[in-house]
């Protein structure tokens, strides 16, 4: 009986993990699940902040600037072009990931090249939108823009925005920078050898990562 009830108990005696996932890409999962929490807080923290102001600057004044249009009202088209930009790239880190399950060095090279000029792109975009909102005259612990009703607006908008908007992007950098590091081992046959492009998929879960949180900050700061 006891023998019994002991084989009963021993339901993996090794080998294959039973839960199908190799030991990076867990730590991987468990990487973003911590890094989840932590945007979590800073939206929950600017959610209640925003919810429980009286009155708050309108996203269509502040965010209605496009490059090269001068003073034109184009509220949240420049917003919508990052977006677009980020999205797109996601697209092209699928493509690679499924280039990497086929072993077709050219085509992930090529699918990576175009996810690091994404990246790039919306880097800079968001280099153009800080240095055009510091020209007038918004910063941490400036706000220039007045609340919807005409009121004078508390810094916590603009403290919370690029705090936020900040360490997402520092995320994208991280993102861009790995990417550059794995077409780099891809060029150089790196996993070919190795016989599997698992790196690809790791790196890439990290890529959807960011671009999934871009839709929850644009949705609090663009569109609330």
């Amino acid at each position: 009986m006891d023998t019994a009830v002991t084989a009963k108990k021993k339901w993996w005696a090794g080998g294959y993990s039973p839960f199908n996932v190799n030991y990076g890409k867990l730590m991987m999962w468990y990487f973003l699940l911590s890094d989840a929490f932590t945007f979590g807080a800073l939206l929950i923290s600017y959610g209640t902040i925003r919810f429980s102001s009286p009155s708050w600057p309108d996203p269509n004044e502040v965010f209605k600037s496009f490059p090269g249009m001068g003073h034109a009202n184009l509220p949240l088209m420049f917003v919508s072009l990052m977006t677009f930009i980020l999205i797109m790239s996601s697209v092209t880190m699928v493509l690679a990931v499924h280039a990497g399950h086929h072993r077709d060095k050219k085509a992930v090279a090529k699918w990576l090249t175009w996810t690091i000029i994404g990246g790039i792109a919306f880097l800079s975009c968001q280099a153009w939108e800080w240095t055009h909102l510091y020209h007038e005259g918004a910063w941490w612990g400036r706000n220039p823009f007045a609340n919807v009703d005409g009121t004078v607006a508390s810094t916590n908008f603009t403290n919370f925005f690029f705090t936020i908007t900040g360490f997402h992007g520092l995320h994208v950098t991280s993102g861009v920078v790995l990417n550059i590091v794995i077409l780099i081992n891809v060029l150089k046959g790196t996993y070919e050898d190795r016989g599997h492009y698992e790196m690809v998929e790791k790196v890439g879960l990290y890529w959807h990562f960011v671009d999934l949180v871009w839709v929850f900050v644009f949705t609090c700061f663009y569109l609330l």
